[in-house]
């Protein structure tokens, strides 16, 4: 793992305007899943991948950010990118969320051992989950078109700020394109927090 100065080293992710990057806007997207308190000092956002081996080398350590940093607020954009499985992935992801389960499945799927799982292989994982397939099923052949047109909007928001692979995360003005451990996170939090000053 690269070290810490070499991704602060790097500018922050800026705006059409040169501006600050407005993480709000972007998690503010509709059917977006938000996870942290309404006080929340700090915004984090991962653009990820369920066929990436980086995102889910990092996602327990994310997880574990989550339970114990109370003023973190995590924006998941699922950006299938790297196979056509991945958008199924994107998909029944974001239809758990839309009942109330998104990181049930988002752990279910970032648990899958290796690289290039099949959509078959996503939708077993999901299924010996606590993730009602049954919901999942009715809200994909509901708002099927719909949330592909959501995953289509994350595709054009990591276009339009150049971003170029998963995992990326923005965590406040920084950006970091690696896969990170639990220090790593906490690390680059403190900063953020720092440059911030909050």
């Amino acid at each position: 793992m690269a070290p810490l100065a070499l991704w602060l080293g790097k500018p922050s992710v800026a705006s059409a305007q040169d501006g600050p990057l407005d993480l709000e806007a972007i998690f503010a997207t509709p059917g977006t899943p938000v996870f942290g308190p309404a006080d929340a000092n700090l915004t984090m956002v991962g653009f990820l991948d369920y066929n990436c081996p980086f995102c889910k080398q990092s996602a327990p350590y994310l997880k574990e950010l989550m339970a114990t940093d109370d003023k973190l607020r995590v924006v998941f954009k699922d950006w299938p990118i790297l196979t056509e499985a991945s958008v199924y992935g994107g998909q029944a992801a974001l239809a758990a969320h839309e009942n109330g389960q998104y990181l049930a499945a988002h752990d279910a799927l970032m648990a899958i051992p290796g690289r290039g799982i099949t959509e078959q292989g996503m939708r077993e994982a999901l299924e010996a989950s606590d993730v009602d397939m049954v919901k999942v099923d009715a809200t994909i052949a509901a708002k099927g078109p719909a949330l592909l047109d959501q995953l289509r909007a994350n595709t054009k928001i990591a276009d339009e700020i150049g971003l170029t692979g998963t995992p990326s995360y923005l965590v406040g003005p920084f950006f970091v394109g690696s896969a990170l451990d639990l220090a790593g996170f906490r690390e680059v939090v403190a900063a953020a927090r720092q440059e911030l000053g909050v």
